[in-house]
């Protein structure tokens, strides 16, 4: 199963889809079976556009103030056998996994989350914290291409990235690329 990941889009009204941006959105989310959105989307028309690609889960974010189906405050997902929880933000990320995993109702072998902008990708304590930063506002810059997350999931093995998509001319992308891959059960990734 392969995961697009997104969050804080925060996308002004003077933008109407991430196509505005430059073809590099569509182009990565193209490629992928299910996209995560870890909130502050603002406005719905993200997730409408995120679905011609593939099905979408978005948790609520602190700036967002609609109702929405595909919305939770707290995400939970099982995949390939790995347990996946989402919520919008891991304030603290450094305390103990403990409390980080009290945020969700089971434990998680992989929390997702946004609302800092900046990119993260960490395995600690057995687990996977992944913050694909902003695709849209990157570090809290103005308006540009930033950052997603791509996450690969099999049976025994997780592979996961963090993919400066472009850059937006006159504005760089501040982001930082990442990878990590993890076996467990003796898998060994392909």
């Amino acid at each position: 199963m392969i995961i697009g990941l997104l969050t804080d889009t925060h996308l002004p009204n003077m933008i109407r889809d991430l196509d505005e941006l430059g073809p590099e959105p569509a182009q990565f989310f193209s490629s992928v079976d299910l996209i995560l959105h870890g909130g502050d989307l603002i406005a719905t028309r993200v997730l409408d556009w995120c679905e011609q690609f593939a099905p979408v889960v978005c948790a609520d974010g602190n700036n967002d103030i609609y109702e929405d189906p595909r919305t939770k405050e707290v995400q939970m997902l099982e995949i390939e056998g790995w347990k996946l929880g989402m919520v919008h933000s891991l304030e603290g990320e450094h305390r103990p996994m403990s409390e980080l995993q009290r945020l969700f109702p089971s434990p998680v072998d992989i929390m997702v989350a946004g609302h800092s902008h900046q990119e993260r990708l960490e395995h600690r304590d057995g687990v996977v914290l992944l913050n694909s930063g902003s695709i849209t506002f990157p570090r809290h810059k103005e308006l540009r291409l930033g950052t997603v997350g791509l996450l690969e999931l099999k049976p025994g093995s997780l592979h996961a990235e963090i993919i400066c998509i472009g850059e937006t001319n006159g504005r760089p992308n501040p982001g930082q690329a990442m990878s990590l891959d993890i076996t467990r059960n003796g898998a060994v990734p392909d």
